[in-house]
């Protein structure tokens, strides 16, 4: 009977400790379809410029983590319903979703910019070079007055559910014939194909593609920034609450704005951007 108690006693230690360790691992999802910030390699393993980051802000939070796959469309679902704790996944933060979500302070930019094929009609569209939205004035006005007619019978791919899409869809810059695809892969496949027109996402994405497929993609426009493409790329964390699991998501924002902060006096952010993106990104 002792020997059956002490057996009993050291299955519930193990799986008290167990439950702990799972307790304090950090969860933590990606999409891994958006290359260079998250893509996956010859074995499906997980990289990327977020993947690397994510482990070394680990390290500076001393915590054991785990990075999960996950669709881009489900991403801020699969987080409310705590399939991980946190989401690096070249998530812009954006006054929408912080509605939903909140976000640690941003650790990369990304800046958006149309890409077309070599040869198209849209090459060489005279703009102001950076557009930050959230400035308004007369450059912002002008360069959406000229994308507004260059766009105009044009069909203009982007992923679904992304700031990309958010703004098509705003009429920012006329009625847009706008296509939505489930991954970045796709709109950059139909756009090789002649499917599309142009093409709208995160300009590192283009290039990355450009040069790992050796397609004529060529970026055309200005780069977008602020306004509807938000303020940076940022850990998207749930929003915290006064109960237990409420106080540790509310901790986990301080952990990660501590980390991100010792990453960037470190130069950690502006090495991991450079070797992903080939220059700094870093806030």
């Amino acid at each position: 009977m002792n020997i059956i108690k002490k057996f009993g006693l050291g299955i519930l230690i193990t799986l008290f400790l167990t439950i702990s360790a799972n307790a304090d691992k950090i969860r933590i999802g990606t999409e891994g379809a958006y290359p260079p910030w998250n893509s996956k390699d010859a074995s499906g393993k997980l990289i990327g410029f977020e993947v690397e980051l994510a482990w070394a802000l680990c390290r500076y939070m001393e915590r054991q983590c785990e990075i999960v796959e996950q669709d881009w469309d489900g991403m801020i679902p699969a987080l409310l319903m705590r399939k991980f704790d946190a989401i690096m996944a070249g998530m812009s933060i954006t006054a929408e979703r912080q509605k939903t979500i909140t976000f640690s302070q941003g650790y990369a930019d990304e800046v958006a910019q149309l890409a077309v094929m070599k040869g198209s009609d849209l090459e060489g569209m005279d703009t102001p070079s950076g557009i930050n939205l959230s400035l308004g004035g007369s450059d912002v006005k002008k360069a959406l007055k000229t994308l507004t007619g260059a766009l105009a019978g044009k069909t203009v791919c982007v992923q679904t559910a992304t700031i990309h899409q958010n703004f098509l869809d705003s009429g920012d810059v006329g009625s847009v014939n706008v296509r939505t695809y489930k991954t970045q892969d796709e709109v950059n496949l139909d756009l090789t194909s002649g499917r599309c027109d142009a093409a709208l996402a995160a300009a590192v994405a283009f290039t990355d593609y450009a040069e790992k497929s050796g397609k004529p993609v060529v970026l055309v426009g200005p780069t977008f920034s602020g306004g509807a493409f938000g303020n940076g790329v940022g850990v998207g964390i749930r929003q915290g609450g006064d109960d237990a699991i409420g106080q540790r998501d509310a901790q986990l924002l301080i952990d990660f704005n501590n980390a991100i902060d010792q990453a960037r006096k470190n130069g950690d952010i502006s090495r991991i951007a450079t070797k992903w993106f080939g220059f700094d990104a870093s806030m």
